[in-house]
């Protein structure tokens, strides 16, 4: 198969001095810019929804104990059929009991619910002026009996909604049930009692928290580490164009390491996700999507 002839010495001069010439011409301005501004990470502003809560604490309380006696004096324990703990139903036998004649008489509960404490001891004689026998949480209800400070007791209203972490338990819901009208003088706390649901076994005097949620608030958010606070103003930096742009915003509700932006931002607005003082006013950048920074330094820690 023949050859091609090699072009001319001086047609290759001129080739190779026009790839060079293009090498070394200056690039547009903007890609300039970019190629000089450090890379930043960047995500867009997105909407979402949130809560406005208030933290309370305390303790859980029977909402009613009902409290068991003997019927009449001079009666003497013959059996106790039952332990502080235990469940019960109504009409259920707590113990049973001996008249002086000698008749039996059971001693059975008043309601359904749990047991909360017990005096009964086989062989003593019971009276009526001394302590209960039994007491018996009805239906197992209890309350949380919690203290909040006087700005968060202006926020609090009956049937809201309760999220109660109960210690050794877990999370139970619950809602608000009252709360009162005037603050304690020397603490400056007030009494809120939240209804507790019933569908885990709970116990008298265990400590609880509270997030009771007063209100929703849906906007415009970004993470917490996009927004700079300081010399007397709040500001999210945007990038457009590959340049920072410094924005003033008004903050809102927080929730989940996002910050609700109530005035400053639109939706699709891309923001600096870590915001900080290097970073000014006009200056050039590279931006690079969040998702690709974090693949980016996931593949840097497995290598």
């Amino acid at each position: 198969m023949p050859q091609r002839a090699a072009p001319p010495f001086h047609t290759r001069l001129a080739i190779t001095t026009l790839a060079a010439a293009a090498l070394l011409a200056p690039l547009p301005a903007g890609a300039q810019d970019a190629a000089k501004g450090a890379a930043v990470t960047v995500l867009r502003a997105t909407k979402a929804c949130f809560a406005a809560t208030v933290e309370v604490a305390g303790v859980l309380i029977p909402r009613s104990e009902v409290p068991v006696g003997p019927p009449r004096d001079g009666l003497k324990i013959a059996d106790v059929l039952v332990d502080p703990g235990d469940l019960v139903t109504a009409g259920q036998a707590l113990a049973r009991l001996t008249a002086p004649d000698g008749a039996a008489v059971t001693l059975s509960a008043p309601v359904a619910g749990i047991v909360s404490a017990s005096t009964a001891l086989i062989g003593m004689t019971a009276s009526r002026q001394a302590d209960p026998l039994f007491k018996v949480i009805a239906d197992g209800e209890f309350d949380l009996a919690a203290q909040a400070d006087a700005a968060s007791m202006r926020r609090l209203k009956t049937d809201q909604a309760a999220a109660i972490r109960v210690a050794g338990t877990g999370e139970v819901k619950g809602k608000v049930k009252q709360v009162a009208t005037s603050i304690e003088p020397n603490t400056q706390l007030g009494r809120v009692f939240i209804s507790v649901d019933t569908s885990r076994r709970l116990l008298a005097n265990a400590a609880a928290q509270a997030t009771i949620k007063t209100g929703e608030s849906c906007g415009i958010a970004v993470p917490l580490t996009a927004v700079l606070y300081g010399d007397g103003a709040t500001v999210v930096q945007v990038v457009r164009r590959d340049r920072v742009e410094t924005r003033r915003v008004e903050t809102g509700l927080m929730s989940g390491g996002q910050v609700e932006i109530r005035e400053g931002l639109s939706e699709g607005d891309v923001v600096v996700a870590r915001a900080g003082a290097l970073l000014r006013e006009g200056d050039p950048v590279r931006p690079i999507a969040a998702g690709i920074a974090a693949a980016s330094e996931a593949s840097k820690a497995t290598k």
